[in-house]
């Protein structure tokens, strides 16, 4: 990484350096104050609300378990267990006095306890009773299509979920609670309590009447709920992480905008779990404004400190800028600008130094142009031996005999090919080889890649003999094919690949097309450092060190789908010697 001392303005360099200073201080500060006070805020909210569902708890299974008394209580009634157990087929008018007792006592118990909206009994041949009647006799038989059949079968009783039942005044939110009566090891039938929901609903609400909480029974589902709770699929992800005893949990939660606050109470004597779900957002809201008006204030202070440090900034640069003025208009042939002569300090000896300097410019100007010859051949070689493959092909022929010795056909045909490739790119030293020779090493490659992918693979190569009797620089196509089949066709394993060459006035255009993913991002657009893509890199920066700025690469999409790379070279019915590329490396940049 550069030093940003040597490469930008000193008053931007001040400007900019008390800016990020201050704005790193604002943010810590900012970032620290809502960090701690969402702490705080989440603690004491956290502590509000266990005190809250602990009360709620107490309260509403106080009322539960009271209706499971009076179903215990009502299921051991001497009248209720006569009334299911005897047959009074024989005396008709006796079972009928029995039916109107049962039916009043039960209908006491609902009139007398307003949580209870209504009772059912389910037992062998049941009176039909009123349509509008709180209570209700019905067939056993029809208790096989009740939610609640399977679980009780494992249960003396149990509580079922909410339920819509019709009453008399429409239909009602209930939680049932249903217990098997049996007596003397007989099963006479089922009782069934319907609680009223809403009033439920109203005490899990609380004073405030309002918030995210739910009733959970004793194997963690919920019976009821108020406000916006989690669905069900998320609720079993976190309904495993409540401890035994009363606690809290922070959870991502996506419908709630972001993560929750879980706050839940269980008690010892109590069956029941009461949560509450609150969403961070809301915690915090408070700490948000707090450090909304800290960044205000600090925005504040940093304007006036960068006017400041902007103005101060000024007076150490203006020299500066005078001289960097005076270097901007140079030439070596031109009119040389005045510099003041007043100064003492280190802006003086700035400036006698560039006295100095622009009487040697000329002297400099000479050995830059012979360095920089230098320098672009030394380039050229560079990028050449980027890769020297000697040794890997000695290598591929001692594996290929070994492939050939372990009975493995497709191994020793893709080191057969590896090994010719190679052999094209040793080429005996030269950087120029025939187009048929750059054909026939893309060729072997795509051979390869064949036996990898199988028939997913399909490439054309189109290139009249004439074409193929000019020559190249080597390994200019297979970097870009490389790029189809590897980053093209990586998600499908399918694909086709054409290359064409061919001849257009005194150029010669090396084009390869694919019909895979395609270029993401601007293909044309110039990355400001260099990641990624080395082969296709290495061969533009070879064509252009060797021919100028007129040749090179282009990469563009195209339009049904795919990259196509178009390679420029000038067309050479020779290999070029010495003379040649001392001849290309001492002509102008363009």
């Amino acid at each position: 990484m550069r030093n940003p001392f040597k490469r930008y303005r000193i008053d931007y360099l001040f400007f900019g350096g008390f800016g990020m200073l201050l704005a790193v201080i604002l943010g810590c500060t900012i970032w620290t104050t809502y960090e701690l006070s969402s702490k705080e805020m989440a603690k004491a909210t956290s502590v509000n609300q266990q005190k809250l569902l602990d009360q709620l708890n107490s309260e509403i299974t106080s009322r539960l378990v009271t209706l499971e008394q009076i179903s215990l209580s009502t299921s051991r009634d001497n009248t209720l267990t006569e009334f299911l157990s005897k047959n009074h087929s024989e005396d008709p008018f006796a079972r009928l006095q029995q039916y109107k007792e049962v039916k009043q006592s039960l209908a006491n118990l609902t009139y007398s306890i307003p949580l209870i909206l209504g009772m059912e009994l389910y037992m062998e041949n049941p009176f039909q009773a009123e349509a509008d009647s709180y209570i209700q006799f019905r067939d056993i038989g029809g208790a096989s299509s009740q939610s609640w059949y399977e679980a009780i079968q494992k249960n003396d009783f149990l509580w079922a979920g909410k339920q819509t039942i019709r009453t008399s005044q429409g239909e009602a939110d209930v939680i049932s609670f249903v217990r098997s009566v049996e007596y003397n090891n007989r099963h006479l039938g089922y009782l069934v309590l319907h609680a009223k929901a809403s009033m439920l609903e109203d005490m899990l609400a609380g004073p405030s009447g309002d918030g995210n909480r739910m009733m959970l029974d004793a194997s963690g589902e919920p019976l009821i709920s108020i406000g916006d709770v989690p669905d069900e699929k998320l609720w079993s992800s976190w309904k495993s992480k409540l401890s035994d005893s009363s606690g809290l949990l922070r959870e991502e939660w996506e419908d709630g905008g972001g993560d929750a606050l879980i706050v839940y109470s269980r008690m010892k004597e109590s069956d029941w779990t009461m949560v509450e779900v609150t969403p961070w957002s809301s915690i915090t809201r408070g700490s948000l404004r707090l450090a909304e008006t800290i960044a205000l204030i600090g925005v504040a202070a940093i304007v006036l400190t960068l006017l400041l440090a902007l103005l101060l900034s000024r007076q150490f640069t203006s020299p500066i800028l005078r001289l960097v003025s005076a270097m901007k208009r140079y030439t070596v042939t031109g009119v040389k600008e005045e510099l003041p002569e007043d100064y003492r300090n280190e802006f003086g000896y700035l400036f006698t130094g560039y006295r100095k300097l622009m009487e040697r410019i000329e002297e400099l100007y000479q050995s830059l142009e012979i360095r920089h010859a230098e320098l672009r051949k030394a380039e050229i070689e560079s990028l050449q031996a980027n890769i020297n493959p000697h040794f890997l092909y000695n290598t591929l022929d001692q594996l290929n005999w070994m492939a050939i010795a372990n009975g493995q056909p497709e191994m020793s045909r893709i080191l057969e090919l590896m090994g010719r490739m190679f052999r094209i790119g040793l080429s005996g030293g030269e950087s120029f080889i025939t187009v048929s020779d750059e054909l026939k090493h893309v060729e072997y490659y795509l051979e390869i890649q064949r036996l990898r992918l199988g028939d997913g693979l399909h490439y054309e190569i189109e290139a009249d003999e004439e074409t193929r009797k000019l020559y190249t620089l080597k390994m200019v196509l297979q970097p870009f094919v490389e790029n189809a089949v590897i980053h093209g066709f990586h998600s499908t394993g399918r694909g086709t690949v054409w290359i064409r060459i061919r001849t257009e006035g005194e150029r010669l255009l090396a084009e390869i097309e694919d019909n895979g993913i395609g270029l993401q991002g601007d293909p044309n657009l110039r990355k400001k450092r260099k990641t990624g893509g080395y082969g296709v890199r290495n061969v533009s920066e070879r064509v252009r060190a060797h021919f100028g700025e007129l040749y090179g690469v282009e990469l563009t999409r195209r339009p049904a789908g795919g990259t196509k790379a178009v390679v420029t070279l000038p067309v050479q019915e020779r290999r070029p010697g010495t003379e040649t590329e001392k001849t290309a490396e001492e002509k102008p940049e363009e």
